[in-house]
């Protein structure tokens, strides 16, 4: 089990990396152009995963790679990007607090992973300290946009369920697992991340020339922002998040990603020059609250399953890829 906490500061890495993403997006980033958006940010982070692992998918591994690409980056990439451009950061972070529930009720669905009393006070918590964070002033919020990142909302928590499925051989409800062991033991975080990541950016970049014609020009800020956002907000914090869903449960990695709207907010006081209110630091302790609620703890249940027709084993199994003992949970 102490393997697992010391996977929870890996993941931790994406929601501050995401935090930081609306602010750059919406200050630096051309508005009226969200598919280039997306697709610069996509296309160059795969490619850089692409070269280190130098891997092509195989098998079914071609399918899922599209599927991934389509839902956790063409559609959810699109959408952040409209969201970071239509709401103000406090409030696009706000909506997105709710995604640990959503990730919860997904991994629910899709791999019968039932969230614990734990991890649903967790998140009823954390999202209470992000509404006291964030909420409270805020003139004119636009309903579009609440509504596009309420679905990028969606879109993430199922596609990144399905990834943790696809990469552990987790069916649903039986708790078997695919055909073979390679089926099961998934294509690795480092080679799915840079499939599903090529494969958006791919699909969005014909869809960018079509609808929004030639690229926007990019300024020396803009060309950092990108850089940005395409190496640190998306290679390196999908591959840590990728690497953190495969091993712990959802709950407790939804519930870390309740650090991208604190992000947001110390962000806001470093850049902006913003003072912490009595409010903000209340809802700071109780969104930490929440996040080490959902801390991996002794009594947790390792998220694991063997491929069917795979005997138990007491010690290691020379046939699993998957670490012996209950420190690992796929």
């Amino acid at each position: 089990m102490e393997g697992n906490k010391r996977w929870v500061a890996l993941p931790a890495v994406a929601p501050v990396a995401w935090g930081a993403n609306y602010f750059v997006t919406h200050a630096f980033l051309p508005a009226d152009h969200p598919l280039y958006g997306a697709a610069l940010r996509a296309l160059p982070a795969g490619l850089v995963l692409l070269a280190l692992c130098r891997r092509r998918p195989r098998g079914a591994w071609w399918g899922r790679s599209a599927v991934l690409g389509l839902l956790n980056v063409s559609v959810f990439f699109v959408l952040v990007f409209a969201a970071s451009q239509l709401l103000p950061t406090s409030v696009a972070s706000t909506v997105m607090a709710v995604s640990p529930l959503a990730m919860m009720l997904a991994a629910w669905l899709l791999m019968a992973e039932r969230p614990g009393s734990a991890h649903l006070a967790g998140a009823a918590i954390g999202l209470g300290g992000v509404c006291l964070m964030l909420l409270g002033g805020e003139d004119g919020i636009s309903v579009p946009g609440v509504l596009v990142s309420a679905a990028a909302v969606l879109v993430s928590s199922f596609g990144h369920i399905l990834a943790k499925r696809w990469n552990t051989g987790t069916g649903t409800g039986t708790g078997t697992g695919m055909t073979g062991t390679a089926e099961a033991a998934g294509a690795g975080v480092l080679a799915s991340t840079a499939w599903q990541l090529t494969a958006g950016g791919l699909l969005l970049l014909p869809v960018a020339v079509a609808v929004e014609g030639a690229p926007p020009p990019v300024s020396p800020s803009a060309l950092l922002a990108f850089c940005y956002v395409a190496l640190v907000a998306t290679a390196l914090a999908f591959s840590v998040w990728f690497a953190g869903l495969r091993r712990l449960p959802a709950g407790t990695v939804g519930l870390i990603g309740l650090l991208n709207p604190v992000t947001g907010v110390l962000l806001g006081t470093a850049v902006a020059g913003e003072v912490l209110t009595g409010r903000q630091l209340g809802g700071l302790a109780l969104v930490l609250a929440g996040v080490a609620l959902g801390r991996p703890t002794a009594r947790t249940r390792p998220d694991r399953r063997l491929p069917a027709g795979t005997p138990a084993a007491p010690g290691p199994h020379p046939g699993l890829r998957s670490g012996p003992g209950p420190s690992r949970s796929t």
